[in-house]
């Protein structure tokens, strides 16, 4: 029963007029976001592997079943707030947030600032006999378990889908260029939340549900007996959830698994904390402290993580290393992969990436290849269709970088200034 209420619930924020309007306007906001993504990875790599929409619709089909997955999960844990909170203020602020840094988009931030206010308010209320001062009433144990449970599924899908849209990037490790990868990926996410309603009068527009004996798991600041024989409905709201690294250490799948899986270890500390701030008070401020800043602290963790580890992908005095492998291209139908190191071509040492266009354009419509795989094996593979106007389709990691290259290093800088450096190399290299 429980189920079949949270899907009518995300059913009905993806037909109201005025909720689809809210996911038109996130879903274009991606859109752009994807544009860029695209138009670098066309730069780099030589055309695009998907299209923004294509992207972006992935993002909101996803979106939608970590949705129901997170609305199913605090549904049967009992996660309840009173009609009169403001925990909607929580989805708005994140999206606000995002425009400053994309990182503060995540509910660490929003909601540990919400709840953070909340406390503060509900205690200058108390203390100087202003009830009015009380107006957000966000039950922070509620909320900071909200907080975590979108964080376990967040880390699911950093799992499962993090690695899509990932754009090569090389950076300068003691004097050598290494290879890697810079992986951004938000999803649109349609939650409902359950509000208990005190007005009788709107029995008749609330879904009343039967709950089990069971229910609620999770320890409320709601009474037991109160919210047993509340009235309950269900109210969608849409959040944007998200995910940016960069790794030069890890294959971008390596990556997605153990960033997903740390995220997932966050939001069980994260629920556990929340529950044991319905004790008291202090642990209640400590739990709203604890979410931004131990969030900021796995960002300090992955970049200590990769600044201490070993490069993966350079190029050494055996072969120059492959990054990238355009689909549908050559090197792609001779089954290339990222992490393979190109030895000779034609039946010639490689000993610079100039070396490799200048053999391209000597050789005929037949060329073959000597590659050394992850696994350390030689092999040899051929392709029988070249010609002078066709590449391999292979992002390389350059021992040095070419003067006309279009190599973009990565120095944490924004996906926006990355995007600008780009373009400017080309039209510099037009004129």
């Amino acid at each position: 029963m429980i189920l079949l209420y949270a899907l009518k619930s995300i059913a009905f924020a993806l037909t109201e007029p005025y909720l689809i309007i809210i996911l038109a306007v996130l879903a274009l906001v991606l859109y752009r976001k994807n544009k860029q993504i695209t138009v670098m990875q066309k730069m780099i790599i030589g055309e695009r592997i998907n299209s923004p929409f294509e992207l972006t619709m992935s993002q909101i089909v996803i979106g939608i079943f970590a949705g129901v997955l997170i609305t199913t999960i605090m549904s049967y844990l009992g996660i309840v707030f009173d009609e009169s909170s403001s925990v909607d203020l929580v989805f708005l602020a994140s999206i606000i947030f995002m425009f400053f840094n994309p990182r503060f988009i995540c509910f660490s931030y929003s909601g540990a600032a919400i709840g953070f206010l909340s406390l503060v308010l509900s205690m200058l209320s108390k203390t100087f006999n202003l009830p009015n001062l009380d107006f957000l009433k966000i039950d922070v144990v509620a909320l900071m378990s909200m907080v975590a449970i979108s964080h376990f599924v967040e880390g699911i899908l950093i799992i499962l889908d993090g690695k899509t849209g990932a754009i090569p990037v090389f950076t300068n490790r003691n004097g050598n260029i290494a290879g890697g990868f810079a992986l951004r990926r938000y999803w649109i996410i349609p939650i409902a939340i359950f509000f208990m309603i005190h007005d009788k009068s709107s029995i008749a527009n609330s879904w009343q549900i039967s709950f089990p004996n069971w229910w609620p798991i999770i320890k409320s600041s709601i009474p037991f007996d109160v919210l047993k024989n509340a009235i309950l409905t269900l109210m969608p709201f849409y959040a944007i959830v998200g995910y940016s690294s960069v790794t030069f250490t890890k294959s971008i799948k390596e990556k997605s698994i153990i960033s997903g899986e740390i995220v997932i270890a966050y939001s069980i500390v994260l629920f556990g904390m929340a529950q044991l701030a319905s004790l008291n008070v202090a642990l209640k401020f400590l739990v709203v402290i604890f979410a931004p800043l131990a969030h900021e602290g796995i960002i300090i963790l992955q970049r200590y993580l990769e600044n201490n580890g070993v490069p993966k992908y350079i190029s050494s005095s055996e072969g120059i290393m492959v990054l990238a492998v355009a689909p549908n291209s050559p090197a792609s139908e001779m089954g290339i992969k990222t992490g393979d190191l190109l030895v000779e071509v034609n039946g010639q040492k490689v000993e610079s990436e100039d070396r490799i266009a200048e053999i391209m354009r000597e050789c005929s419509n037949f060329i073959w290849l000597k590659i050394k795989n992850i696994s350390g094996v030689l092999e040899q593979v051929s392709y029988n269709k070249m010609n002078k106007d066709k590449g391999l389709g292979i992002v390389f990691v350059p021992r040095k970088v070419p003067k006309d290259s279009m190599i973009v290093k990565f120095d944490k800088s924004r996906f926006s200034q990355m995007l600008n450096d780009m373009k400017n190399k080309d039209k510099d290299k037009d004129d």
